[in-house]
Order: structure tokens, then sequence, then C-alpha cells
């Protein structure tokens, strides 16, 4: 079974550049986040999106190139396994053809009524693969 990969375009800001002129590592972070999160509400049922939240448990991040203010960045996530509630996740920065950084994370999911960990039914996790 192969992952459906997600492309999340990423508007670099002004506030991400640092007192080096490239963005913050810290801003490597957010992007993940909000790639991840855009991948699950884009391919996962509008119930399952009500019914769930997710909290990052561990980033492994290895910067390869630094980005800077007017970059054209896009994510490219993809679902490698979900194993009870945790989900991990591959997602690979680039600047075109240049790759940024290469993140390795994995997430938990949340009943959101209870913010308990939440299996996914079997159906919900097949629409990623």
């Amino acid at each position: 079974m192969s992952a459906i990969p997600h492309a999340y375009a990423i508007a670099v800001d002004p506030a991400d550049i640092d007192f080096m002129g490239h963005v913050n590592n810290a801003s490597y972070l957010k992007w993940v986040q909000e790639a991840v999160v855009s991948h699950w509400q884009k391919i996962a049922p509008a119930d399952a999106v009500a019914e769930h939240l997710w909290v990052a448990l561990k980033h492994e991040i290895t910067y390869r190139k630094p980005a800077f203010l007017d970059d054209e960045v896009i994510a490219t996530v993809i679902l490698e396994k979900v194993q009870g509630a945790r989900a991990f996740y591959e997602t690979v920065i680039r600047r075109g053809e240049v790759v940024l950084a290469e993140v390795k994370s994995s997430w938990c999911c949340l009943d959101a009524e209870t913010l308990r960990p939440a299996r996914l039914a079997k159906s919900v996790i097949d629409r990623f693969f």
C-alpha cells in the first residue's frame, strides 16, 4: 500500500526570519504541524475531523539548506503508518527541487471530547493509502 502524498504550500513570513537572515529552525516545526493537520483535514471524512485532534509526540528534523523570505516552499507530507492511536509521518520541505529539511514525526490521535488517545476506524485510515 502506498500513501497518498499531500503537498502543502508554505508562506515564509517576515517573523520566520532570524538574526542570520534565514528562516529560524523553530519555524520548521510550525510548518510541519500546519502541513500534517492540513493533510488530515483534506483526506479524512468531515465527521472524523470533527471528532479527533492530533498532538505531536516527537519530531526529528534534519536541516539541509536554509530558507529565505522570498522563497517558494512546499512541504510534502506522507503518512508512513498508523499504529493504535499513533501516526508516523515523513515530511520533506523543499524550495523547488532543493531539499531544505526532512522531518520524521509521530503524532497521537485524541478524541476531541475526552482528550484521551483514540484509535481511528480502519475505513478512515484506508483513505490515506
